[in-house]
């Protein structure tokens, strides 16, 4: 039996991003395999033209891939599809996108909004 699973990340149903508890207008995502409980795992994170993150600590390793679109960090650097990053234990940040992005996002804890 193959336990493959196969995601097309540009063909995904997407749910209203609640990972810090209420949904945050423009942003969703689909679970991969990121556990609420435990802050670990993967997810699509899509933000729309005009969404912005809330401030958040990052308590261990993040990183993501840009799938698509730009992505701006609140130091006016901007993030373009292709773009592998990686924030550190202890890294704040918060990020915005004008035209709206696609992100693969790769979690070992959950992030502690500040």
């Amino acid at each position: 039996m193959n336990s493959r699973k196969i995601t097309d990340p540009f063909d995904v149903k997407f749910e209203p991003f609640n990972n810090y508890g209420p949904e945050i207008p423009g942003m969703s995502w689909k679970k991969i395999t990121y556990s609420e409980k435990t802050g670990q795992g993967t997810y699509i994170l899509k933000m729309d033209p005009g969404a912005k993150s809330i401030p958040h600590k990052h308590l261990n390793f993040e990183e993501f891939i840009m799938l698509d679109g730009e992505l701006i960090d609140d130091d006016e650097k901007v993030f373009n599809k292709g773009d592998v990053v990686t924030f550190k234990p202890g890294s704040s940040h918060s990020s915005h996108t004008k035209d709206g992005c696609l992100i693969l996002v790769f979690m070992r804890t959950k992030n502690k909004p500040i």
